[in-house]
């Protein structure tokens, strides 16, 4: 995350931007996502998986470099496996993501919470995923009622998640 966009508080931002909330252009995650990862704020322009049960993509995109992007996996909601886990954190903070957030379950929580990346998930689950590779990558996805599209703006801390039409400023 830039120090630009680390200084950047949900709050405020909703605050500073309230005609963009009207319009729909700024829009706010349900508050149903528990944090996990070392970085309790994360920043960074949206990239969108759309799969179920099934992680294989999530590993080939972290994988890629991040470039301060943060990964939103459309799981479908499934509280039956886990999408990500410890191995992808690490993969993801080596890579250079500012962080994930899953429509769907962790696993290895102590391993996540001890990466420097922020994560937010719906639970901890510790049945792992099949791995086949199947979904859609860079897709518009929805989750729980809000429309995300690759290269939207993501902005999380404590207080909620945020998806931005663009890059937005205090």
């Amino acid at each position: 995350m830039s120090e630009t966009s680390a200084s950047l508080l949900t709050c405020d931002l909703c605050d500073a931007h309230e005609p963009l909330l009207a319009k729909g252009s700024l829009r706010v995650l349900p508050p149903v996502f528990l944090s996990f990862g070392a970085k309790s704020q994360f920043a960074g322009p949206a990239a969108t998986l759309r799969l179920f049960e099934d992680n294989g993509m999530v590993r080939s995109t972290l994988e890629t470099a991040g470039q301060g992007r943060v990964l939103v996996i459309d799981g479908g909601g499934s509280l039956r496996c886990a999408l990500v886990g410890g191995n992808l954190a690490v993969l993801a903070e080596k890579n250079g993501w500012a962080g994930i957030i899953v429509h769907g379950c962790v696993r290895d929580t102590a391993e996540i919470n001890a990466c420097q990346i922020g994560v937010r998930a719906l639970a901890a689950m510790p049945v792992r995923s099949v791995k086949k590779g199947g979904g859609e990558a860079e897709v518009t996805i929805t989750i729980a009622g809000v429309r995300i599209v690759p290269g939207q703006w993501i902005y999380a801390d404590a207080d909620g998640v945020l998806v931005a039409d663009q890059a937005l400023h205090a």
